[in-house]
C-alpha cells in the first residue's frame, strides 16, 4: 500500500474512532444525542477513507480489493457512506450504535495491512497484553451476569404466564418466585451488564488486535482464534443494537443474551482448550 494512503487510512481510523466513543457513551448514558462535532468528523473520516482508496487504487491500476485488509477498508468505506446517506434521509440516529464501533473496527483492522516495528519496551507488551486480558475478563463477567439475569427472567415470565403461586418442577425453577427481583428489575440488569460488556469486548478486541498486529505483523488474521472472537464480538453487536434501537426487550433480549454466551464460550475454547483443534 503507498505511505500516503496508509496516512490517509490510519487518519480516517482515527476520525472513526470519535464515533466509536460516541456509542459507548450512548450505552453508558442513556438518552444521549449523537454530537453534531461526532458526525462532522465521521463525514471527514469518510471523505479521508474515501481519498486513501483512491490513491491506492490508482497506484495498483485497479479497484483495492485483493486480500482482506483491502477488502475491509472497502467494506468499511461503503458501510460508512451508507451511514451517512441514511442519516441525511431519515434520521435514524440510533443506528449509530452499530454503525460507529462496526466501521471504526473494520477500518483499524485494514489500517494492520502495513507492518510497524515491534515493541520497543518489553514493559509496554506486558502491560497491554494484560489489559487486554482484564477487559475480556470484565466482558465475560457482565456477560455471565446478564445471561444468569435471562434465565431468572425466563423462569419468572413462565410463571407468571401460568399465574402459579409458586414454580415448581426444578431447583432454579423454586428461585423463581417472589425471592427473585421482579421482571422490569431483571430487564434493567441485562440491559445494564449487557451494555458493560459490550464496551469491554470492545476495547478488548482492539487491544487485542493491536497485540497481535505488533507481536506477528499480519499473520495475526489468519488465526482461528481471532476469527471466533471477531463473530462474537459481531454478534455482542447486533444484540445490542436490536436492543437500543428496536426495542427488544423481555424475552428476546433475554434468548439473545443466552446465544452471546455461547459464542463467547466457544471464544474461550479458541483461546484456551481447544485452540490446538481449531486450528488445524
Amino acid at each position: 500500500m503507498p505511505e500516503m494512503s496508509v496516512v490517509w487510512l490510519r487518519l480516517a481510523a482515527a476520525l472513526y474512532s470519535v464515533g466509536l466513543v460516541q456509542a459507548i457513551l450512548f450505552l453508558l448514558r442513556r438518552g444521549q444525542s449523537m454530537f453534531p462535532l461526532t458526525l462532522q468528523l465521521f463525514q471527514a473520516g469518510v471523505i479521508l477513507h474515501g481519498v486513501s482508496i483512491v490513491e491506492h487504487s490508482v497506484a495498483m491500476r485497479h479497484l483495492a480489493a485483493n486480500n482482506f485488509f483491502e477488502t475491509a477498508s472497502l467494506c468499511a468505506f461503503l458501510f460508512a457512506a451508507a451511514y451517512l446517506f441514511v442519516e441525511r434521509r431519515y434520521q435514524f440516529e440510533g443506528l449509530s450504535v452499530f454503525a460507529f464501533p462496526l466501521i471504526a473496527l473494520l477500518t483499524m483492522a485494514s489500517a494492520m495491512g502495513t507492518p510497524v516495528e515491534s515493541w520497543s519496551d518489553p514493559r509496554v507488551r506486558n502491560i497491554w497484553l494484560l489489559t487486554h486480558i482484564l477487559l475480556v475478563l470484565v466482558g465475560y463477567s457482565c456477560l455471565l451476569v446478564s445471561a444468569g439475569a435471562a434465565v431468572f427472567y425466563l423462569l419468572q415470565e413462565r410463571r407468571i404466564k401460568r399465574r402459579a403461586p409458586r414454580a415448581g418442577g426444578g431447583f432454579l425453577a423454586r428461585l423463581a418466585g417472589d425471592r427473585l427481583p421482579p421482571l422490569e428489575t431483571l430487564d434493567r440488569l441485562i440491559t445494564w451488564t449487557m451494555s458493560i460488556g459490550f464496551v469491554s469486548i470492545t476495547l478488548a478486541v482492539i487491544a487485542g488486535s493491536t497485540w497481535a498486529f505488533i507481536e506477528t505483523g499480519t499473520r495475526w488474521i489468519k488465526e482461528a482464534k481471532i476469527a471466533v472472537s471477531l463473530v462474537t464480538w459481531a454478534f455482542y453487536l447486533v444484540m445490542v443494537f436490536l436492543r437500543v434501537s428496536a426495542g427488544w426487550r423481555g424475552r428476546k433480549a433475554a434468548i439473545l443474551s443466552l446465544t452471546v454466551l455461547g459464542f463467547a464460550a466457544l471464544t474461550w475454547a479458541a483461546h484456551v482448550g481447544l485452540r490446538p483443534l481449531i486450528q488445524k
